[in-house]
């Protein structure tokens, strides 16, 4: 059960795109989850639930809990102060033939625990009851959920008082002082998740935003983020770039203050070891002109594409909205190329 090989007022200008195509690449095999079927990390010994059925084993860095099967098989990993879990379950494959030839397809699904996870939460009454059906759960994760936006096109949803919740999104509105479409202030930022729905929205601190009516339909990187991990898989919001209780506004306040925990810090270098990230943690990026170590861009991380390449999607304005492509840049951990040499920080939520 593992993977086979998913303009801006009063605000720097981003540096120069160092590629202006898709990068094509070739089939391939390669392991998304697979990073964990016997570990990674220092072990500190397993207990079993049901003899011959579930271990429960203690890896460390960062301390977590990873229950394997009988046959040694990742089952689920849970990661302490987080409340992100990864499961294995059925193989999918996320592939945008607009803006990549690249493929992720992963055994890795990505859920919401109703708690942060803390060692021994295995023993409590509400796990055995949530894991079981977890595992057997093939409704929409937070992959399937990202997918649901995707600039390459998404159907519409709507809910029962007719707003439409998902759909191809977009970045933001057109800003007419960029000719280069593949710049990346080609289209505006500052679009978060209540513009994509054009609803207001009122916070758990009692502030309360209105949506533009320009950006209706518009989700920045951030605002995306926003959009999957908290109005739709139900973590906790704020509208500040400070401290609180939830998922704060930007990228660089998400690095610093978002739940969880850091499991790539940043050190104002790119990250080469990279074997730490686990589908569905955010990734973040320095990509602003003269500010090499400013955090100003996120996504999510899917695991390895069928090139073995590290890969992740966010929303970006060359591509116009959410992307798994290398339209302006590879979406790639990995290597020297724009995003690859912008990577500094990862956080499991």
């Amino acid at each position: 059960m593992h993977s086979e090989p998913v303009g801006r007022r009063n605000r720097p200008t981003r540096r120069a795109v160092l590629g202006t195509v898709a990068g094509v690449v070739t089939a391939g095999a390669a392991g998304a989850y697979a990073w964990n079927r016997h570990g990674h990390g220092s072990g500190n010994g397993g207990v079993s639930d049901r003899p011959g059925r579930r271990t429960f084993e203690r890896l460390s860095d960062p301390g977590r809990t990873v229950v394997r099967g009988p046959d040694g098989d990742t089952l689920a990993t849970f990661t302490d102060d987080a409340r992100t879990a990864v499961l294995a379950g059925p193989s999918r494959s996320f592939s945008e033939p607009r803006t990549t030839a690249a493929t992720v397809t992963t055994n890795a699904w990505v859920r919401v625990l109703p708690h942060a996870w803390q060692q021994g939460m295995e023993k409590s009454a509400w796990f055995k009851g949530w894991f079981d059906k977890a595992l057997a759960d093939t409704g929409p994760d937070a992959f399937a959920v990202a997918f649901e936006y995707s600039s390459a096109g998404a159907p519409d949803k709507h809910n029962s008082a007719g707003v439409r919740y998902a759909g191809t999104a977009h970045f933001g509105p057109r800003n007419q002082r960029v000719r280069n479409p593949l710049d990346f202030a080609y289209y505006d930022e500052q679009s978060d998740f209540y513009d994509f729905l054009g609803i207001p929205w009122t916070f758990s601190d009692g502030t309360r935003a209105q949506p533009e009516r320009a950006r209706y339909g518009d989700v920045d990187c951030s605002g995306f983020q926003r959009l999957v991990w908290g109005y739709r898989m139900g973590l906790p919001l704020h509208n500040t770039n400070t401290k609180g209780a939830g998922l704060p506004r930007r990228a660089f306040a998400i690095a610093a203050y978002g739940p969880g925990r850091m499991v790539i810090p940043h050190t104002d270098r790119q990250p080469t070891e990279l074997g730490v990230l686990q589908p569905g943690d955010l990734v973040f990026f320095a990509i602003i002109k003269n500010r090499p170590n400013f955090i100003d861009h996120c996504g999510m991380y899917m695991g390895l594409d069928d090139q073995g390449r590290h890969r992740f999607y966010s929303s970006r304005s060359a591509a116009n909205g959410p992307t798994l492509g290398d339209l302006s840049g590879h979406s790639l951990l990995d290597g020297t190329d724009f995003y690859a040499r912008g990577f500094r920080a990862a956080r499991r939520l």
